[in-house]
């Protein structure tokens, strides 16, 4: 019977194959990566085991790597290797959530002893989290896509019904939506999850080195290409490959990306034969691609090849109704982020909040609950239109927005709502009813609300 299973990340050759052998003869299924960023590709939100990380690393160090996939997944065990002078840094880890550390040199028992409390620890939190979206709570799902509006709960049970299949996927949307966390949402709910989600920025590669970054190169393909080198879609392995912004891929390279969808099959730069390649495609888009296709500079047959199933991801602007719960959400998260102390979100900040336009989406709504967590002033409003500086639109917008932050500032709870606000029970009715507003939205999961 496995253990459990470890991803390894430590950039010394030897040391990694040492303490590999030695959690693989105590029963582990180790994974190894020689470097910070390789093992992050590797983590997901449903990452069902542990990862053991040497501190001191070129590039992106231990102590990095530990935040990050805590910004993922803030229960998943990290345990440190730490040299002679690093102990210091070790309790300071400690402090900030790593699980436990050893100290080299180290015996393997030591370390598999502690691996296997850390995989106990694991097991735990993913069963509970299984139970707790079988008794009807708020699952995975909707804790990393907030929201109560009936956008969101379709959006939530259509990745249910994808996630779980082989279709290629491509997701549209205005900027700062989450499309990166509905694609990650997708390789976690699949049979891959356990397997790597490689995420490449179509806008970011250069055009001249985009085949080789993408492709890999055999020895001698061009000028300077000394060694053969993998390429982004092997590193994936069995896993899913998210292409952001594809929209951004020059044309030629759209044409070589056609086959490998179309055929799984990949040819690495100066290579005579192509490799098989066991992947999922997983594109986005900030605006349709039909438009992109009609002005020439998308293939219309590599879009028919991707979008097998294709997801609209709404604006804030169409799931108004979300915008105060997933600041309070936010909020707190922030405040955990940068080591607060729970931080109230007074009823007026969140009505000006669901006022306001926020054309970033929830990126730009992310950076001002990290302001309100670090005590610093929101940003002015932009401009109000002609429209919406009139008197009667003014005062109808304050009242609902008002009743609607109060709703939520007490999970959807009546009694203490229209005694805060000095109305009558009646009156709040013919007032939620008037702005068209439903309690149910603001119920945290498992309350029962008054009626």
């Amino acid at each position: 019977m496995i253990a459990g299973r470890i991803l390894l990340v430590d950039d010394e050759p030897d040391m990694r194959l040492s303490t590999a052998q030695a959690l693989e003869l105590e029963g582990f299924e180790v994974e190894e990566a020689s470097d910070a960023q390789s093992a992050l590709d590797r983590v997901g939100f449903g990452f069902g085991g542990i990862v053991v990380t040497d501190i001191r690393m070129p590039g992106m160090d231990g102590l990095t790597l530990m935040s990050r996939i805590r910004e993922i997944d803030v229960d998943i065990p990290v345990i440190l290797v730490t040299g002679h002078g690093d102990i210091q840094l070790a309790v300071r880890a400690m402090r900030e959530g790593a699980y436990d550390f050893v100290e080299k040199p180290f015996d393997g028992a030591q370390l598999a002893e502690i691996a296997s409390r850390a995989m106990d620890y694991r097991r735990v939190v993913l069963e509970n989290r299984v139970l707790r979206a079988a008794a009807g709570q708020a699952d995975d799902l909707e804790t990393r896509l907030v929201g109560r509006s009936n956008v969101m709960i379709d959006l939530r049970r259509r990745l249910r019904t994808i996630g779980p299949t082989e279709a290629d996927v491509l997701i549209v949307g205005e900027t700062g939506t989450g499309k990166e966390v509905v694609a990650r949402a997708l390789h976690d709910l699949s049979p891959r999850a356990g397997r790597p989600f490689i995420a490449i920025d179509c806008a970011a590669l250069p055009a001249s080195l985009i085949e080789s970054e993408l492709f890999g190169h055999e020895a001698g393909a061009f000028p300077g290409a000394l060694r053969p080198r993998y390429g982004k879609f092997e590193h994936a392995r069995g896993g899913t490959i998210l292409l952001d912004e594809i929209g951004s891929m020059p044309l030629d390279v759209q044409g070589k990306l056609l086959r490998v969808v179309q055929d799984r099959v990949m040819f690495p730069l100066g290579a005579d034969e192509g490799r098989a390649l066991d992947v999922r495609f997983i594109a986005t888009s900030r605006q349709p691609l039909e438009e992109e296709v009609a002005a020439g500079r998308f293939r219309a047959d590599l879009l028919y090849r991707l979008n097998v199933v294709t997801l609209t991801m709404p604006p804030l602007s169409a799931r108004r109704e979300d915008i105060q719960l997933l600041f309070i959400k936010l909020v707190q998260e922030a405040a955990a982020r940068h080591r607060r102390a729970a931080v109230a979100v007074p009823p007026a900040l969140l009505a000006e909040i669901a006022e306001r336009a926020w054309p970033g989406n929830v990126r730009e709504l992310r950076n001002a609950a990290d302001r309100h967590a670090l005590g610093i002033a929101l940003q002015p409003a932009e401009e109000r239109s002609p429209e919406q500086q009139r008197l009667a639109h003014r005062v109808a917008a304050f009242e609902r927005d008002v009743i609607v932050a109060t709703l939520a500032a007490h999970g959807g709870r009546l009694k203490p709502v229209y005694e805060s606000l000095g109305l009558s029970r009646k009156s709040l009715y013919e007032k939620m009813q008037k702005y068209m507003i439903d309690k149910t939205h603001y119920v945290d999961a498992g309350d029962d609300p008054d009626p």
